[in-house]
């Protein structure tokens, strides 16, 4: 059995299906997107990207990613090392939980977060009471980026600090350092690569949101109108172009933070 599955036929029908795959799946759809983009000429495609409000919106996008991201590094990073570095009960359903917003849908996550920070909400309520206002301004998109992200990093950095040598941190501490210093020195630089790799991940995914973000955001224009409910405006709005042509700038963005992502990992598997 494994010699035929081994033999040139099989071995070309399967390379052809994973090609044929590829290219109806991913190839044709992205191309497609760069080619409505252009369909008018250079002149509307420029016109839409350089929009006031599509300018704002792919801005705020940014911004707000970037800052669910920063949050993402640091929580991810504790979080990852508790799960792997501590046994303690209830670890295991815990580091099952970690995994749920890929098994949610997003407008679920949305309606979670809309009960969980809403004004009828306990935390909503509190909230306002000293002025500050969640639910339909930003802090709720960072809140939405933040839980559709959460697991990036967290899986990014366990299986590093799962083949971490113990021995290197044993000798450390044999030859006087503490704990501080070593975590600085041997335990960090381990952890960096996928770190980075898992927040560039979530970063790029932060983006893209847009279930979870178009509940709770109040998608108002040039306030919390992100790229992502303005492409879905423009769509609605008769607009393919211009929708495509923002569309282009958050994919190509994208596509050179995957690109980084994969000269991280490629670095890292040389060592």
């Amino acid at each position: 059995m494994n010699a035929l599955f081994r033999g040139k036929g099989w071995s070309f029908g399967f390379r052809s299906a994973i090609i044929i795959y590829f290219i109806f799946l991913i190839v044709l759809p992205i191309g497609g997107i760069y080619t409505q983009s252009f369909s008018l000429g250079w002149t509307p495609f420029w016109e839409s990207v350089t929009d006031p409000l599509a300018w704002k919106a792919v801005l705020l996008t940014i911004k707000l990613a970037a800052i669910a991201t920063i949050l993402n590094m640091l929580l991810g990073t504790m979080i990852g090392w508790v799960l792997i570095r501590y046994r303690f009960p209830g670890r295991s359903l815990l580091n099952s939980l970690v995994d749920l917003p890929f098994a949610l849908p997003t407008a679920v996550c949305g309606l979670l977060i809309l009960l969980l920070l809403g004004p009828n909400s306990l935390v909503g309520s509190l909230s306002q009471s000293i002025g500050i206002d969640i639910v339909f301004h930003e802090p709720a998109i960072v809140v939405a980026m933040l839980f559709v992200t959460f697991p990036f990093v967290i899986r990014a950095i366990q299986p590093l600090l799962e083949e971490l040598d113990k021995s290197e941190e044993e000798a450390a501490y044999t030859l006087g350092a503490s704990k501080a210093r070593t975590f600085i020195s041997i335990i960090f630089p381990a952890m960096l690569p996928g770190i980075l790799s898992g927040a560039m991940l979530a970063f790029s995914r932060g983006l893209a949101e847009f279930g979870a973000v178009v509940l709770v955001a109040g998608n108002i224009p040039g306030k919390t109108l992100v790229a992502s409910v303005y492409i879905f405006g423009e769509i609605e709005s008769n607009n393919p172009q211009g929708a495509a042509a923002v569309s282009v700038m958050l994919l190509t963005l994208s596509f050179l933070i995957l690109w980084v992502v994969n000269l991280l990992q490629a670095r890292r598997s040389g060592r």
